[in-house]
């Protein structure tokens, strides 16, 4: 850890099971909605797997905004 503090990387790392984990329920509801007009409704495997592999950015995109509020924090209290 560098007075900066955790790296973006790491953070997505940490966060990576909770990011998957809400894609994935994102996933099945929105399988739920589609079933509505005549598509199938995903087992709950595929939407695990699929939430894993859609919270690998979800997840990214979500640590690099966390990592910006951690840096304009430091800035404010560094004035």
């Amino acid at each position: 850890m560098t007075d900066r503090g955790w790296s973006v990387a790491r953070i997505a790392v940490v966060l990576y099971p909770f990011g998957a984990g809400a894609m994935a329920v994102k996933v099945f509801f929105a399988s739920l909605i589609f079933s509505w007009i005549g598509g199938p409704v995903l087992t709950a495997f595929w939407s695990i797997a699929i939430g894993c592999v859609i919270g690998i950015p979800a997840t990214w995109y979500f640590a690099r905004h966390i990592r910006y509020l951690m840096d304009t924090a430091d800035a404010r209290s560094a004035d």
